[in-house]
């Protein structure tokens, strides 16, 4: 696999357009990071990692929907750096999606973050995906 970050949220489109509730992804440190924030944003309902055996470990993603209208609480995901080209920012020129609405999660020195948080703690980074 080239590129795991695109796996991750390829596989949280799928489970969302398929309705189901709970999706197994297999872990790194970088998709953990990204689960906390989405999570901590409210995009999903719950998180959990579990190892499966010595070398294999999966996060368990509890997808969030809204019962009434049967809608889910991520709208799109879409991967923005990758292997072949990577996005690089700095905090003066860091996106806003869809005005605001939206977050861009972002890899910096200062660890996994969204863009509103790289923007008060001034630092710039690589934008892996945006999600709204």
């Amino acid at each position: 696999m080239t590129d795991p970050i695109a796996d991750y949220l390829t596989r949280l489109r799928n489970a969302i357009r398929a309705g189901h509730r709970v999706v197994e992804i297999p872990s790194s440190k970088i998709k953990q990071e990204i689960t906390k924030v989405l999570y901590d944003k409210g995009y999903i309902l719950n998180y959990q990692f579990q190892q499966v055996d010595d070398c294999r470990a999966v996060i368990k993603v509890a997808l969030k929907y809204d019962l009434q209208q049967k809608t889910n609480a991520i709208k799109a995901l879409k991967r923005v750096s990758r292997p072949g080209l990577r996005r690089y920012v700095g905090y003066k020129d860091m996106p806003r999606v869809l005005n605001g609405l939206g977050i861009a999660i972002l890899s910096t020195s200062r660890g996994v973050m969204t863009d509103k948080e790289a923007r008060e703690l001034k630092v710039g980074g690589e934008v892996l995906c945006y999600v709204y």
